[in-house]
């Protein structure tokens, strides 16, 4: 089964902080983030834009890695007991007057 922590908006949306999906092991990041976004269908317009790629400012990270920084990126197969962790772009704050 694999763990997925959603952050900020994500998890306001989802309704809930962790999603647990059982999928084959083996199963790509990318197409992991595509089985949530077909369980929600809200989620999806937060993490895929019009043509189902994934948008640029969510933050993907497996088992603490930074997705981006691995070898396969997206592609890297999951296995069962791995957790990922969806961010999506947080900004705010204010700017010294």
């Amino acid at each position: 089964m694999i763990r997925i922590n959603l952050y900020a908006t994500l998890r306001l949306i989802a309704g809930q902080k962790t999603l647990l999906l059982e999928l084959s092991e083996g199963e790509t990041i990318i197409n992991v983030i595509h089985a949530i976004a077909l369980s929600n269908p809200l989620l999806k317009k937060q993490l895929f834009d019009e043509e189902n790629m994934l948008l640029e400012h969510v933050h993907v990270f497996c088992n603490g890695a930074d997705v981006f920084s691995l070898p396969q990126g997206l592609n890297t197969p999951t296995r069962t007991d791995d957790t990922l962790d969806l961010f999506p772009s947080v900004s705010g704050g204010c700017s010294p007057k």
